[in-house]
């Protein structure tokens, strides 16, 4: 891998997540992410996972691998280095955490694990996978490390109780690298979530690149994503050594097969009084409604509740107290519907959503084509696991147009105008 020096700076390094703003993060209707059907008939102890792991995946209710899972984990429990693309809502996050939690030997004082993502929500999601799926596994101690907390709390947990999985924002674990505070020497296994988002803006993968030289030549590394360009594949690869790789070359793949795809067109000025309309019409058990930019989220959110509708909003720019306290809110169904920037549009999983609204649809970045795959990643939070989900998209300019035409074409969906009336059994579980 390229030697690429990182220029010293005294603050602390950025939380990434932040450039989101330019605009690219009742119990019966419970669904059971666990539930989803496997496409082949083996089981998870097929894979000859440990006994305490296996006991901890019929705990959380799976029962069959995903196609992702059934062709990475007998690789990844081998120590092979892994570049996987598949679509979203099919278990990736899955096939690390059982991987690595297989093959660690926890030692105090050592971490053996480091996954980086991008955003502070995701890194306390998946160590929450962790923690669950370690549960009869009691000496390993996971740790989640991103911005945004008194940086004393990180400190202080290294030096009492040092993690043996280390889960983090690159900002705030290189920070703890850089000042000794954490030491990567002895890692073993090496992971990226949504690989591209990290990879993919220069000033980030000299961060991710950094961490990765503290830690030891022979090691597993693991990348996952939903998207992944060709032009980042061959950066992916210098992280590796011979990997295993899982493309879907085939872009059409991507597509969410269980999810009802439709598009409305309106001005700007209509968007609100549709969105009310949208509310009161469609039976619901979660919906997550995107937006562009945080000022537009809070005003939105803002004007949800004056309208009656009990909403909350993610954004960047929230103190990470309150930002977690709404995420977990609305991950344990304290609230039903999320206003949420692209902060919230990339590997988030909450099991009851079944319904995604782009209020603002996502466009490309200055130089890149990413609003299509933004779009996929977007619509992903509703539909996961192969169940039901409905996507509706507000069209109100001619580069919105111009981005649902390129998503249509690229993956080979198609997303015809809203109906009058939707059955509900297209999109909710019955």
């Amino acid at each position: 891998m390229a030697d690429e020096t990182t220029k010293e700076v005294e603050e602390e390094p950025i939380d990434y997540e932040e450039e989101e703003d330019v605009a690219a993060s009742g119990a019966d209707g419970e669904v059971k992410k666990g539930h989803y059907v496997g496409i082949h008939s083996s089981s998870f102890r097929d894979f000859i996972l440990k006994e305490e792991t296996v006991r901890a995946v019929v705990d959380c209710g799976f029962e069959h691998p995903s196609e992702v899972q059934h062709e990475c984990i007998p690789q990844a429990v081998l120590g092979m280095d892994i570049i996987c693309q598949a679509k979203a809502g099919m278990g990736k996050t899955a096939v690390f955490v059982l991987a690595t939690l297989h093959q660690l030997e926890p030692k105090d004082g050592e971490v053996g694990v480091v996954v980086l993502c991008h955003a502070r929500e995701l890194a306390f999601q998946i160590a929450h996978e962790y923690s669950r799926f370690a549960k009869y596994l009691p000496d390993v101690k996971v740790g989640v490390i991103y911005g945004g907390v008194p940086i004393k709390q990180h400190i202080e947990l290294f030096k009492k109780e040092c993690p043996h999985v280390v889960v983090a924002t690159p900002g705030r674990i290189l920070k703890l690298v850089r000042d000794k505070v954490c030491d990567l020497s002895n890692v073993k296994h090496f992971v990226l979530d949504e690989c591209d988002n990290m990879l993919g803006e220069l000033d980030m993968r000299r961060d991710v690149q950094e961490i990765f030289r503290a830690t030891p030549h022979d090691k597993q590394v693991m990348m996952f994503s939903a998207t992944l360009d060709k032009e980042v594949r061959p950066i992916c690869k210098k992280f590796c050594q011979d990997p295993m790789e899982i493309y879907v070359d085939d872009e059409a793949k991507l597509t969410l097969h269980g999810l009802q795809q439709y598009y409305i067109k309106l001005t700007e000025a209509e968007k609100n009084r549709k969105l009310n309309d949208l509310l009161d019409a469609l039976e619901f058990n979660q919906v997550v409604i995107f937006v562009s930019r945080v000022p537009r989220a809070i005003e939105l959110n803002r004007l949800l509740n004056e309208c009656n509708f009990p909403s909350i909003a993610i954004h960047s720019k929230m103190k990470q107290p309150e930002r977690l306290a709404m995420y977990k809110k609305f991950k344990n169904f304290e609230s039903r519907i999320l206003v949420a920037t692209d902060v919230f549009g990339r590997g988030m999983d909450i099991e009851r959503v079944n319904i995604v609204i782009n209020y603002d649809f996502p466009t490309s970045r200055e130089g890149k084509d990413d609003g299509p795959y933004q779009y996929m990643h977007r619509v992903g939070r509703a539909g996961r696991f192969g169940t039901k989900g409905l996507g509706i998209s507000f069209v109100s300019s001619e580069d919105d147009a111009k981005t649902l035409a390129t998503v249509q074409s690229r993956f080979e969906v198609e997303i015809g105008e809203l109906p009058d009336s939707i059955d509900i059994n297209s999109y909710m579980q019955t």
